[in-house]
């Protein structure tokens, strides 16, 4: 059996990160890139598909992780009968090459070790020559190359690299893996008690940097590392996920590649990392919005690469057997659909940075009046929403709502910021937008906002109508949709995205998920602005306490199975997490008045 997606914690030098199992095993890396082919892919199959294991070599009693302070370096203690030995594992920000360190460290006592390393490249599929260089063991296949450098005496049994070794109370064995492009020159030794501290100092220094003094702090923090964790420094853009295929049902086929970045997550990402004080990653995320979205305003994508690619077609790697089943997708098809809420998106990623001070030029107005001109004709289209259904486009009321938004945005800017435009134009536009809503989006018998105009359908979506400043959250028609929403859409305490039945063709794919992490906070952000800060703080902790052992979150929760489901660790789950922390604190009002954490 796999492991379950919350016993693996993630490690990362701002281009990639690492799943690595409590078990001491990794089994998810990219190299170069997070959507570089995986080096390591038995998270999406089994152990051929490529791991690397270093664990005890006898029966293992228990098992401890942590994150060294506020870092993305991660201890894994294993007590045997023999003793207790220390993993420690991390990847220094990088160098001239992409490095993995791994440091065995002897607790008490003298424990057998044993070291298993299946280098796969390109998803599993490709088995790599391995030969001896010198002291290096080194594994090459086409573009690819990886070098590992130990002390331990290695050698090569079924496919694999292997070492058998021991370690007492108070010695230390490294082992350094490092991985560069094959026709490049050998890479320079890393020393890793140094890449340690360097690494230590790294997040140490970055995270001095928040600003953030509310409740739940160790939350906070620790989202905040992640969101860092999966940012690709070169550009400053931030993935939704450092994974693909992680099911959002078990044994389901709604298996999505996250490797990328959404335009949708900018707004909420910009304001989470401004609100905590990370100005120059906001910069540089807002930076790599504008490159993205440069070009002809019909030509906008939802989501592109790390660096600003567009295409990410979407295919099957049929030789991987899945995490609890297939398919196993490389590339996103949900790129090459119309999705009209991200304009909304955009333009209030870029208006939430004005209002932050960040330096803007003439060229950016220009671009946002270019992306209105777009909005202000093609509203009214249909399109495939938010959750980027497969059943064909509707007119998605939430794509309507951030229409609206949109809208709104661009007169904000002319109004607060000297910007010049059609802004008559825009105050018409924002008013017809909010009277079609209004009018067609809205269920008098029901009282409550559906998913798509003329259907009984519901989509937690609709909770962000009070976050963007649509209604008050204390409007009748927002109470209303929050109860039909609880009614319908709660199950276990959490919130699941719409309505699915056996009946529905909405999202073209057969119903049953786990409940979405990003609404159920969405829905604790709407209790706290109507005032029921009580039932907002419950389920909120709720949500927190749903985090790992290492304060990590995927893109769900199966309540059933009492697990988390879907790709990890999930931007959308850390993002609202940090913003729910900062609604509550200020519900709860100033420090002394809050209850003791």
């Amino acid at each position: 059996m796999p492991l379950r997606i919350e016993d693996y914690a993630v490690i990362g030098d701002t281009q990639t990160a690492a799943l690595v199992g409590n078990d001491g095993s990794i089994d998810w890396l990219c190299l170069p890139r997070f959507d570089s082919g995986a080096i390591f892919a038995a998270l999406l199959g089994d152990p051929d598909h490529g791991r690397w294991q270093i664990a005890p070599a006898t029966p293992v009693r228990a098992v401890r992780r942590r994150y060294r302070g506020d870092t993305l370096v991660l201890e894994t203690e294993f007590d045997t009968d023999e003793g207790t030995v220390r993993l420690v594992d991390f990847m220094p920000p990088r160098g001239e090459a992409a490095d993995v360190v791994r440091i065995v460290e002897g607790v008490h006592g003298r424990v057998p070790m044993r070291m298993d390393l299946r280098l796969r490249f390109d998803y599993g599929h490709v088995v790599p020559w391995v030969r001896r260089v010198d002291t290096d063991t080194v594994a090459i296949a086409g573009p690819d190359a990886v070098w590992l450098r130990t002390p331990v005496a290695l050698h090569g049994e079924n496919l694999s690299t292997v070492a058998d070794f021991s370690v007492g109370a108070g010695f230390h064995v490294p082992f350094v893996l490092t991985w560069r492009e094959s026709h490049l020159p050998t890479p320079h030794p890393v020393d890793p008690i140094v890449a340690l501290e360097g690494t230590v100092s790294y997040w140490e220094e970055w995270i001095a940097g928040c600003k953030y003094e509310g409740p739940w702090r160790e939350a906070v923090v620790r989202s905040l590392l992640t969101l860092k964790g999966l940012t690709y420094g070169p550009t400053g853009g931030i993935v939704a996920a450092a994974t693909t295929s992680l099911p959002e049902e078990l044994g389901g086929v709604r298996n999505w590649d996250y490797r990328y970045c959404w335009l949708r997550d900018a707004t909420i990402t910009l304001q989470s990392l401004m609100y905590a004080g990370f100005v120059d990653e906001a910069r540089a995320w807002r930076s790599w919005l504008l490159r993205a979205i440069a070009g002809d305003p019909s030509q906008l994508q939802i989501m592109y690469g790390v660096a600003g690619e567009r295409l990410l077609t979407e295919r099957i790697a049929e030789w991987l057997p899945g995490y609890c089943g297939r398919p196993v997708r490389i590339g996103n098809a949900a790129s090459e659909q119309f999705q009209l809420d991200v304009y909304g998106e955009v333009m209030d990623a870029l208006h939430q940075a004005r209002k932050a001070g960040l330096e803007y030029d003439q060229h950016t107005w220009d671009l946002q009046r270019a992306l209105m001109s777009f909005v202000s004709e093609n509203w009214h289209r249909p399109d495939d929403g938010i959750w980027e259904v497969r059943g064909g486009a509707q007119q998605f009321t939430h794509s309507k709502l951030m229409a609206w938004v949109a809208a709104d945005r661009a007169v904000k800017d002319a109004e607060q910021f000297d910007q010049t435009g059609p802004v008559e134009q825009w105050r018409e536009l924002r008013e017809r937008i909010r009277a079609d809503i209004l009018d067609k989006g809205w269920d008098p018998r029901r009282k409550t906002f559906t998913q798509f105009y003329g259907s009984a359908e519901l989509d937690a979506s609709l909770l962000m109508m009070p976050l963007v400043g649509f209604l008050p959250a204390t409007d009748e028609r927002v109470r209303g949709t929050v109860a039909a929403i609880e009614r319908e859409l709660m199950k276990d305490g959490f919130v699941q995205r719409y309505t699915q039945h056996p009946g529905s063709t909405v999202d073209g794919l057969p119903p049953g998920e786990g409940s979405f992490l990003a609404c159920t906070f969405w829905l604790a952000q709407n209790y706290a602005l109507m005032g029921r800060v009580d039932e907002a703080r419950e389920l909120f902790e709720r949500l927190l306490a749903l985090r790992n052992d290492v304060g990590l979150l995927a893109e769900e929760y199966d309540s059933d199975a009492r697990r988390q489901v879907g790709n990890f660790p999930q931007a959308f789950s850390h993002v609202p997490l940090i913003d729910t922390a900062r609604h509550l604190a200020d519900a709860m009002g100033p420090a002394e008045n809050r209850p003791r954490e």
